[in-house]
């Protein structure tokens, strides 16, 4: 890994980390031909590389917008019949799978959402499941609609996604007379 201090010219001091060719493209952005620069390597430092099934957020900075999550469960095209079948009934279950039900048909399927966000995002639809209620269902009775990015360790978050037969479950669940 490669290091490289930039004094850009109303004094504030950058120190940039990286690859060689990273670093000389940015120093050569930000400082102009007429600067010098100095770039020291240090022994390699490995990076955590995440794995092709490792579940994170689509934006880099590693949170997720709830809220957006939430604007599209009132918005999506389904939103009368989520809230008639899920959201006004007393089904626990239905309702902790609603948010990776979301996440799955409008975000791509692109992140897995932990016990604590879903309870973030039940408590802004005004169908309040608390964090441990949400986890508890997660391993039980939804255990068989979720994947796990990893196993569950107590203080440790597992980031949960929706597999087929959850996606099935929750579309016959909004479309009663399919089935």
């Amino acid at each position: 890994m490669a290091k490289a201090n930039l004094t850009l010219p109303n004094g504030t001091v950058v120190n940039i980390e990286g690859a060689p060719e990273e670093i000389q493209r940015l120093l050569a952005l930000y400082s102009g031909p007429e600067a010098p620069v100095a770039i020291r390597s240090s022994s390699p430092v490995p990076q955590h590389q995440p794995t092709p099934g490792h579940m994170t957020p689509s934006d880099g900075d590693g949170r997720i917008d709830l809220i957006e999550i939430v604007n599209l469960v009132r918005t999506c095209d389904a939103s009368d019949r989520i809230e008639t079948f899920i959201l006004d009934q007393i089904n626990v279950l239905h309702r902790v799978l609603l948010p990776l039900f979301v996440v799955h048909e409008y975000k791509a399927n692109a992140f897995g959402l932990t016990s604590g966000e879903i309870n973030k995002i039940t408590t802004e639809l005004g169908v309040s499941i608390t964090q441990p209620n949400v986890s508890t269902c997660l391993s039980g009775q939804a255990k068989i609609y979720v994947i796990g990015d990893k196993m569950r360790v107590k203080g440790h978050p597992v980031r949960y996604k929706l597999n087929r037969r959850g996606v099935q479950h929750i579309q016959q669940v909004l479309n009663p007379a399919s089935k």
